[in-house]
């Protein structure tokens, strides 16, 4: 009867429990309801107005799938992976078969960044609290709690609100980063690589539909990927020397500049004349954060926040459902004790994904090669692999290692590794 009534304290002082959530991409939704299965009473904030609707060509790794599945999210997505076989394209419109991202070994799920976003959403309790064009000013906390100032730039006022525990899923550039562990400068480091997407209206020209392309040139490359239901997105990413000044003019202008001053050719025209066009696009540098800690006190940064790999790891989605799902794990295992769920949390997560930041200058190479050499080995590639010699090469080139690494269920790895918390010791005695 003690350890009954013990337990349902514990249950009790855990409900009462509330989290602050800054960020309403894939990492923090998924975050807030994993928190509110483990008793918590999370609130959502979000900079923009109102939800995303667009988003472009992600990967979904083995890793990220059985994180997703526990989080009862997968079911809600399906793999939008093109069957035609892609083009590998010149500028001057030649066209020979081609290899896709999802050719890559694990067979990696390729998917739209909103059906991830939608998919969590679709799991969030409907008494889950959002507040949107919301922004967090001030962050103090002390052994009991924390207290957050937050704005709301819609109606101009501000708030001081008292919770248990801040996680900052706000992206690479964190607000929640800065207030709590200091400058952005402190913590980003550039690749040295820019890189822009959009969705495609319709077909490219000189492809049938629904199938994609890459257009790979030294330090350069463009990407069309192809989905079986839906319209492509397009990726062009490019190395610079001086990242501040890509940065200067339009974004349609730098990749002109990019890649000239040979003629564009068709392809290329066209799709910097749709990514001008376009609404919903990104161009950003590709940057990766590094952190000492991804927690202080009562504050938690998660997601691209704490750990960006950089999109050419393929690993953003993957690693924010990671993390959601092994935050929820570790604060059910310590009801009492946040600072240890928080300890434990990180220690058995940063290897992982110390190997993926370790690792993702090298994919880079998947996106865009260093010369011409590395050109003709990948075009190549599907001819080599069906010969002993050249399965050799193509499996140092694809590092299977890594892929393996990508694809392995980490979190369940570490789950059925850890003792039996003392609390559950308890019921059972």
């Amino acid at each position: 009867m003690t350890n009954l009534v013990s337990m349902l304290c514990d249950m009790i002082e855990d409900s009462g429990k509330r989290a602050l959530v800054v960020g309403m991409g894939v990492s923090g939704i998924a975050t807030a309801a994993r928190l509110r299965r483990a008793g918590w009473t999370p609130v959502i904030i979000e900079r923009a107005p109102a939800r995303r609707t667009g988003g472009y060509f992600i990967a979904l790794f083995g890793a990220g799938q059985a994180a997703a599945r526990r989080l009862g999210i997968l079911d809600a997505m399906h793999n939008r992976t093109g069957r035609d076989v892609p083009a590998d394209l010149d500028r001057t419109g030649r066209s020979r078969p081609g290899m896709s991202f999802a050719d890559l070994p694990g067979e990696p799920w390729i998917v739209l960044r909103g059906d991830a976003e939608n998919a969590a959403y679709s799991t969030l309790p409907d008494d889950v609290e959002v507040r949107f064009s919301t922004v967090p000013t001030a962050i103090e906390q002390d052994d009991d709690g924390v207290t957050v100032t937050l704005h709301d730039s819609a109606a101009g006022t501000s708030v001081t609100e008292r919770f248990d525990l801040v996680v900052g899923a706000d992206g690479l550039r964190s607000t929640v980063r800065r207030l709590t562990f200091g400058p952005h400068a402190n913590h980003l480091r550039r690749l040295g690589y820019m890189v822009a997407a959009c969705g495609y209206p319709g077909t490219p020209p000189g492809l049938a539909p629904g199938q994609g392309a890459t257009l790979l040139e030294p330090e350069r490359s463009m990407w069309v990927f192809a989905f079986t239901d839906h319209e492509p997105t397009i990726m062009m990413t490019y190395r610079t020397d001086d990242v501040d000044a890509e940065f200067t003019g339009t974004p349609a202008e730098r990749l002109r500049a990019a890649f000239g001053p040979e003629p564009l050719g068709i392809m290329l025209e066209d799709v910097i004349a749709a990514f001008e066009a376009a609404d919903d696009k990104l161009f950003d540098s590709v940057e990766q954060v590094h952190m000492d800690s991804w927690h202080r006190g009562r504050v938690i940064l998660l997601g691209d926040a704490a750990w960006c790999v950089t999109l050419y790891a393929g690993m953003g989605v993957s690693a924010g459902f990671m993390g959601a799902d092994l935050l929820g794990a570790m604060l059910e295992r310590h009801p009492g004790d946040i600072r240890a769920a928080l300890d434990e949390w990180e220690r058995a997560l940063r290897p992982h994904i110390q190997y993926y930041q370790d690792n993702a200058f090298d994919d880079r190479k998947i996106f865009v090669m260093d010369n011409p050499w590395e050109i003709r080995l990948r075009r190549f590639m599907p001819k080599l692999a069906r010969t002993r010699i050249g399965a050799l090469i193509a499996k140092r080139f694809l590092r299977p290692e890594v892929m393996e690494r990508k694809c392995t269920d980490i979190v369940g790895d570490v789950l059925a590794k850890l003792p039996t918390p003392e609390h559950e010791r308890r019921s059972v005695a």
